[in-house]
């Protein structure tokens, strides 16, 4: 089991598939929204009052749920896996209210990602390492147009990993754990 780490929902157990992801550690998430939150303040920018996120590859759901505690509105989390689902789905349930979330049982790789009737200020992406194409999905991201002027997508990949981003995207900030690099990506 891992906790939520902020928010109001702070300390909640959440359920964890074994042996089938590999969730983003307390430290990352820490270090991401504080990495988020410290942008939002510096830019004058909500990110969570009347906003949504997207958890692609949600797995355990914890980085959607963490958002969530901290204040998003609705959470639309990406999943593939029937194992994992379940257990993703055991822990919206568990905690958080079926308006907040919604869970999508598809491959992103072959779904196109769409707007939803809230903005979309945070994109989570935490794929297996090396094993899809980001730049694909964030071709998808782009060319659906999901993207606010203010919107913050969170890449988690392998700290060799070489990602080229679409033309209108840019890195402003690169923290790097281990063997993992967090890249905070936005429109230009």
């Amino acid at each position: 089991m891992i906790k939520i780490i902020g928010g109001r929902l702070k300390r909640s157990n959440l359920f964890v598939p074994n042996n089938l992801v590999r969730p983003t550690s307390a430290m990352k998430r820490e270090a991401i929204f504080s990495i988020l939150e410290s942008y939002a303040l510096k830019n004058s920018i909500d990110l969570y009052n009347k906003k949504s996120a997207i958890d692609l590859f949600a797995g355990s759901g914890s980085l959607g749920i963490e958002a969530i505690s901290r204040g998003i509105s609705k959470v639309f989390f990406y999943e593939n896996n029937s194992k994992v689902l379940d257990v993703l789905e055991k822990n919206c349930k568990k905690i958080i209210k079926k308006n907040n979330y919604q869970i999508i049982k598809a491959d992103i790789m072959r779904v196109a990602i769409s707007k939803n009737e809230l903005p979309v200020s945070l994109i989570f992406i935490d794929p297996p390492y090396k094993k899809y194409d980001i730049e694909s999905i964030l071709e998808n991201i782009v060319t659906n147009n999901i993207l606010e002027n203010y919107s913050i997508i969170i890449l988690e990949t392998e700290k060799n990993e070489v990602v080229k981003l679409n033309k209108s995207l840019k890195i402003f900030k690169k923290k790097t754990f281990g063997k993992t690099l967090l890249s905070f990506i936005k429109l230009l």
